[in-house]
C-alpha cells in the first residue's frame, strides 16, 4: 500500500516501532508524535481490530489525530465483530472525514500468515467447522484504502470487502492442493484444541486463548455472505481466490517442510 501511495506522489509516513518518529500500539507515549503534521491517516490495529481493548487504543489515537489536525481517517475494521463495531464508533463519532474498510479473511493468511506453516506440514486445523468465507485479496483491500485516503467520494462510507464467491476451508485447501500437486487437507477442530495447539507451539496462554476465540467467532458462519464494497469503491470486481492461488503456487511457498 505504501508503494501505491508513493506512486501517486503522496508523502507517506509509515507508523512502526522502527519508524521516525516511532509508533507502537503498546506504547501510548509514541502515539501523539506519529500523527503530528499528518493530514490523512490509516488506522490498522495490531494484533487485530477484534482484539479485546482495541477500541480503547483506536479511540485514543483517533482523538489525538483529530486534535493534531488530521482531516481524514480510514479505519481497517472487520465484519460482524463486536469489538470492531466499537472501534468504528470511536472513529465515526469524531469531527473528521472517515471511511470504514471491513474485509473478509485475507487470501494472504494462506501464504504469509497463520495458515502457512500448517499448510506446509500438510494439515490446516482451525475452529471454523464447515462454514464458508469470501476470502479477499489484500491487494484489493490496499486499493480501496488508497482510494479512500486520496480521492473524493469515499467520506462517510463503510465498505465491506469480500471476494466474489464463498469458500469453505476444505474447498480452499483443496484448491491449493490442486495447484501444488500436494496432498493437503483441512481439519475442523474446537476452539480449545486450537488454543492448546498454539500454546504447544510456544505462544503464551494469554495470547492463544483470545486468538482462538477470535478465529472461532469470525468463522462461525456470521460472515458467510458476499458484499459489494470493492465494486462500490473501485468500480471493478474483486479478485477470485482461485486466481490468486494459481499465481502464488508456482513460487513454491507451499512446498512441504
Amino acid at each position: 500500500m505504501t508503494q501505491r501511495l508513493v506512486e501517486r506522489g503522496v508523502n507517506v509516513r509509515v507508523g512502526s516501532r522502527t519508524g521516525e518518529p516511532p509508533f507502537d500500539w503498546e506504547n501510548p507515549s509514541t502515539w501523539a508524535g506519529a500523527v503530528t503534521g499528518v493530514k490523512s491517516a490509516y488506522l490498522m490495529y495490531y494484533p487485530e481490530v477484534e482484539w479485546p481493548g482495541a477500541s480503547d487504543a483506536i479511540g485514543a489515537v483517533a482523538r489525538l489525530a483529530v486534535d493534531a489536525g488530521v482531516d481524514r481517517l480510514v479505519l481497517l475494521s472487520a465484519r460482524n465483530q463486536d469489538e470492531a463495531v466499537r472501534c468504528e464508533d470511536a472513529v465515526t463519532s469524531l469531527p473528521v472525514e472517515w471511511t470504514i474498510v471491513a474485509p473478509a479473511s485475507f487470501n494472504q493468511n494462506f501464504d504469509e500468515g497463520v495458515f502457512l506453516e500448517p499448510l506446509r506440514q500438510g494439515v490446516l486445523a482451525l475452529p471454523a467447522g464447515d462454514n464458508a468465507d469470501p476470502f479477499i485479496d489484500a491487494d484489493d483491500i490496499a486499493d480501496v484504502v488508497v482510494a479512500a485516503l486520496t480521492e473524493d467520494g469515499h467520506v462517510g462510507e463503510r465498505y465491506e470487502l469480500t471476494g466474489p464467491r464463498l469458500w469453505t476451508f476444505a474447498e480452499g485447501v483443496a484448491e491449493i492442493a490442486r495447484a501444488t500437486g500436494r496432498e493437503l487437507r483441512y481439519e475442523p477442530i474446537t476452539r480449545q484444541q486450537f488454543a492448546d495447539a498454539i500454546v504447544d507451539d510456544g505462544a503464551p496462554r494469554e495470547f492463544a486463548e483470545p486468538l482462538a476465540t477470535l478465529i472461532s467467532e469470525f468463522f462461525d458462519g456470521r460472515n458467510s455472505s458476499l458484499a459489494d464494497g470493492v465494486e462500490r469503491a473501485l468500480n471493478r470486481k474483486p479478485r477470485d481466490f482461485a486466481d490468486w492461488v494459481a499465481e502464488v503456487a508456482p513460487t513454491g511457498v507451499w512446498k512441504a517442510i
